[in-house]
């Protein structure tokens, strides 16, 4: 079908049911209720082994994959990219706390944020973190008192890069609340070199999400590595590894057109070779941060058709059992996702809106989508919903949180439980 493109692993069996590996949607949803999302064990695990496979073979082993679980946290994947050889990077000290709570080595782990507080980084170094992204001089500072041990670290630059994408999800440009400007650094490697018990050892950067080739990384590795060879020149400095960030795209649509991974890898590393030659410079140690790629076309959600509302002349909504309180994407920056009738489709399809429950006029999950006609108890599946989905889930309107159910060689097992009303009670006084 041609929805595969989307998501490889969706079909349609003999019955004209949708399935994700060979489970068949409809019956999950019977058993399991809606909203729920439905990840696809088999797809996470292809996609951290597209990235392991092709650094593998264009770079060998100098080299890290470290998801950005900020896309998806929860125990689980976490467990799940740690045996696929993955590291992980984290945001916040709930982050960490999963992923160490799941059984994640902290030497394996990346900690980025613009203001961790002094309780978050405590944490970070009681519990040995790999790597703390420093991301401006006053957390240097703070983190420098907080220990008199010896701390390798490295330090998030603003490359003035744009990725050419929403304003909403761009981070590399001079305009943002992330990162040490890159034509303004050396202010801060002096005060690094200063301070007796810290050591910059990396430099970080990320410029947006829904990269579709190797381009944007060749312009970031041009810069990393032209500036680390001026520290070198000026200060002896040598930044012996680089974190080029994540950002690389799905499909959400059959529009979109991302390029491989394989080939946007091998493309990466031939131009770090190139520029380190054309410098002089020793091959650094690559970190790259893919989150959306890895669970991203992993996901859908399910939801039950509640009713149809035709406003002649205008458009036709279609009410769904969730919303932006399960999916804010939309809401937020007018994200595309593709949606599909879970059973067979009878009929054309055509245009619709499809609206959320939630007591806000701009709660929708799609507008003009094209979907074959439903009914009022139907199910639909929203596509490619497996990252920034339940990890921007809010209780807006007290609504709980649907369950994760993952699909694991066509069987399903619960990896996180639908909320319930105590659940959402369960802080009050």
């Amino acid at each position: 079908m041609q929805e595969q493109h989307i998501m490889p692993a969706l079909a349609r069996n003999a019955a004209g049911r949708l399935t994700l590996e060979t489970a068949d949607l409809g019956n999950i949803a019977n058993e399991f209720g809606t909203p729920a999302y439905v990840m696809s064990e088999a797809t996470v695990v292809n996609n951290c082994r597209a990235f392991i496979d092709a650094f593998d073979i264009h770079y060998g082993d100098n080299f890290t994959v470290a998801y950005a679980s900020k896309a998806f946290s929860c125990k689980e994947i976490y467990r799940i990219v740690h045996r696929e050889g993955l590291g992980v990077d984290v945001v916040s000290g709930g982050e960490l706390y999963t992923a160490l709570s799941a059984g994640f080595p902290a030497d394996k782990i990346y900690f980025h944020g613009n203001n961790k507080t002094a309780a978050e980084l405590q944490y970070a170094l009681d519990a040995d973190v790999r790597r703390i992204v420093v991301d401006n001089e006053t957390e240097l500072e703070l983190l420098s008192a907080l220990t008199d041990k010896p701390l390798d670290i490295s330090v998030r630059l603003c490359p003035r890069i744009e990725a050419h994408t929403h304003e909403f999800v761009q981070t590399g440009q001079l305009d943002s609340k992330f990162g040490v400007d890159i034509q303004n650094s050396d202010a801060f490697l002096e005060r690094v070199l200063a301070l007796p018990n810290i050591n910059l050892v990396g430099i970080h950067c990320h410029i947006g999400s829904q990269i579709f080739d190797a381009e944007p990384f060749a312009e970031i590795i041009k810069k990393f590595v032209a500036h680390c060879a001026h520290w070198r020149n000026k200060y002896g400095v040598i930044i012996t590894e680089m974190n080029l960030g994540g950002g690389f795209g799905i499909s959400y649509t059959n529009s979109d057109t991302p390029r491989p991974i394989a080939d946007i890898v091998r493309e990466t590393c031939e131009h770090m070779k190139s520029a380190c030659a054309a410098h002089n410079y020793p091959l650094p140690h690559i970190v790259v941060e893919p989150g959306r790629a890895i669970v991203g076309n992993a996901g859908l959600t399910l939801y039950t058709v509640g009713n149809v509302k035709n406003v002649p002349g205008v458009r036709t909504y279609i009410a769904l059992d969730g919303g932006l309180t399960d999916n804010p994407r939309y809401a937020l920056y007018q994200a595309e996702h593709f949606p599909l009738t879970v059973s067979s489709e009878n009929g054309d399809r055509k245009p619709v809106t499809l609206a959320g429950r939630n007591c806000e006029t701009g709660d929708l999950l799609a507008e003009n989508v094209p979907l074959a006609p439903v009914k009022p108890g139907e199910r639909i599946a929203l596509l490619s919903t497996g990252a920034y989905t339940y990890s921007m889930a809010s209780h807006y309107n007290r609504i709980p949180k649907p369950p994760v159910i993952m699909i694991t060689n066509g069987k399903t097992r619960v990896i996180i439980n639908r909320e319930t009303y105590q659940d959402i009670t369960r802080q009050d006084i």
